[in-house]
């Protein structure tokens, strides 16, 4: 081959790679607002048509600034969600992140209140200090906990477990006082926990922790995934007998800070009966 096509192909990749790398940057920050309608018998009708607001992994840190996480917050208050649920892994790398963040989901407003678990980059930090600051913000912990939220005469239950890889996960408190016909939301930070999940008392289950793959072959497949089970859990709406699942994209990334075919999102979830 000729020295000048080789220089050619070269460049060319040179200019396809630069291409690439621009466009994975352009589209970690292109967050979308995923609208997910979900129906079950069990909803009460005082909850019909609330609107829950789901976020995780938002990853706080050298790769979402502050002023990010300003503007995240004010764009869920302008979706004016009923209630906030929230997957874990709030910041990345240091602890120094975890007050800042915290302080700026103070803002953060949902008429029926906010509910999060810890995800394992959260205890890699400092779990303790996450918790501390989640109540002073008024945000309820749901690391082996469950809170009924109630509307007149109606109540779904909240409950949660603690992260699959740094914690314990005790579904007790969920379903000790649960009914079949009563509606329920668990979160679990990694959805590889829903293996061990063996009651059908639960309705519907969140979780971040994939990242929908992160950087994908076009949003088919992805080739690194935290997860044990191949792509089984790597994104979207699942649905096992009377549960469904879903499971985020996320907000945030780590380690490369790109995203290819796999946006950030804002889970926006409608219910019906």
């Amino acid at each position: 081959m000729k020295p000048k096509k080789i220089i050619k192909r070269f460049l060319l990749l040179i200019v396809a790679g630069a291409v690439f790398l621009v466009y994975c940057h352009l589209e970690s920050r292109w967050l979308k607002t995923e609208e997910v309608e979900l129906v079950s018998e069990d909803v009460p009708e005082e909850f019909v048509g609330k609107k829950i607001l789901f976020i995780t992994d938002i990853h706080h840190g050298p790769y979402f600034s502050i002023e990010r996480v300003k503007r995240l917050v004010k764009r869920i208050n302008n979706l004016q969600p009923d209630l906030i649920l929230m997957g874990g892994d709030y910041v990345h790398r240091e602890p120094k992140y975890i007050k800042p963040l915290f302080d700026e989901f103070r803002e953060l407003k949902a008429r029926y209140g906010i509910y999060a678990v810890l995800g394992n980059h959260d205890h890699w930090e400092d779990a303790e200090l996450t918790r501390q600051l989640m109540v002073r913000n008024g945000i309820k912990v749901c690391d082996n906990r469950s809170y009924w939220v109630k509307i007149n005469s109606d109540s779904i239950k909240i409950g949660g477990v603690g992260d699959l890889w740094e914690d314990t996960q005790n579904i007790d408190n969920t379903i000790s006082d649960l009914d079949k016909s009563d509606f329920s939301i668990l979160i679990s930070h990694s959805p590889d926990y829903l293996e061990n999940l063996q009651t059908d008392l639960i309705d519907f289950t969140l979780s971040g922790h994939t990242h929908g793959g992160q950087i994908t072959l076009f949003g088919l497949w992805a080739p690194l995934l935290p997860s044990e089970y191949g792509q089984k859990y790597r994104y979207g709406l699942k649905k096992f007998g009377n549960m469904q699942s879903y499971i985020s994209s996320g907000v945030g990334t780590i380690t490369p800070p790109l995203r290819f075919f796999c946006r950030p999102e804002i889970v926006l979830i409608d219910l019906v009966n």
